[in-house]
């Protein structure tokens, strides 16, 4: 099982864009990526939407988010969060270890 959290983070005049440039050019993000049990932690700009900046943060299991969101990181998070003015809308997800299944498989390109 893991989970993957997808946050989007929302600000004004370019500040979610700026947030996550800071978050990589800072070693935050390599940091991140380094912890047991993540799995992926990467930006996305929706096509439709350029005040918003999608993160999905995935994890082995809800004791490596315990520990990350215990960590001194959280802390480096949260202010960058603040210097940008950002809101958040989370999404979250549990896989079922199933993966896609063989039904679906005629739908994907490789």
């Amino acid at each position: 099982m893991s989970i993957t959290v997808n946050l989007y983070y929302t600000g004004r005049d370019g500040s979610a864009r700026k947030f996550a440039e800071e978050m990589v050019s800072s070693g935050t993000v390599d940091a991140i990526r380094a912890e047991p049990g993540n799995l992926k932690y990467d930006y996305f700009t929706p096509f439709d939407d350029p005040e918003t900046v999608l993160l999905i943060d995935s994890w082995a299991d809800q004791s490596a988010i315990d520990v990350h969101h215990a960590s001194p990181m959280m802390q480096t998070i949260a202010a960058l969060r603040s210097k940008y003015d950002l809101h958040m809308r989370v999404e979250r997800y549990i896989s079922d270890e199933v993966g896609v299944p063989e039904k679906d498989q005629k739908f994907i390109r490789k």
